[in-house]
């Protein structure tokens, strides 16, 4: 073949090339996609989410009304624990004695904190520290811990605290001092 003739070739391939608009298409596509795979590559990774929190083998427990948390006597009791908790990774529980306010309605909701392991149990309000007078003697070794009033039995010692912040303090001394280090 002569020179001609292979210039004659390439110039008619260019001139396919830059008058077809196929050919702008496939390249513009080809671009993108290169510049997708990059974008794809290099795109900054999502944060590593939070892992569940390492709790000790520690529970401790509150006993409150029919309020729950939201009660007058439980709220500072219940922000004491959860401050202890975060600061000793102990686990803190609550229930909330459903139906009849009485005692022996009560007694039940007490029974299964103290058997469900509770190491230690609070209890806020009239009727669940009523269930701690009555039925603390029935778990000699449980501790309880009551809000407001006095209970003369040896397993049972009264948070003290004049006003809710008081109580708060009171009891996230008491939890962090019992939680054993390790």
């Amino acid at each position: 073949m002569a020179p001609r003739a292979v210039k004659q070739r390439q110039s008619t391939f260019i001139e396919r090339f830059t008058t077809n608009r196929r050919w702008w298409w496939v390249g513009g596509a080809g671009v993108l996609v290169l510049v997708a795979v990059l974008v794809w590559v290099w795109w900054p990774k999502p944060a590593e989410q939070p892992r569940e929190r390492q709790y000790l083998d520690f529970t401790a427990c509150l006993l409150t009304d029919e309020h729950g948390l939201s009660g007058p006597d439980a709220a500072p009791v219940w922000a004491g624990m959860q401050e202890a908790s975060l600061a000793t990774r102990a686990k803190v529980e609550y229930v909330a004695v459903t139906g009849p306010q009485t005692v022996p309605n009560a007694l039940p909701f007490l029974s299964s904190l103290v058997q469900g392991r509770c190491d230690l149990v609070f209890a806020a309000g009239p009727v669940p520290v009523d269930a701690v007078r009555e039925g603390a003697s029935t778990f000699p070794k449980a501790r309880f811990f009551v809000v407001g009033t006095s209970v003369q039995k040896p397993n049972v010692s009264t948070v003290e605290g004049k006003s809710p912040a008081e109580v708060q303090a009171a009891v996230k001394r008491i939890l962090t001092s019992a939680v054993p280090t390790s």
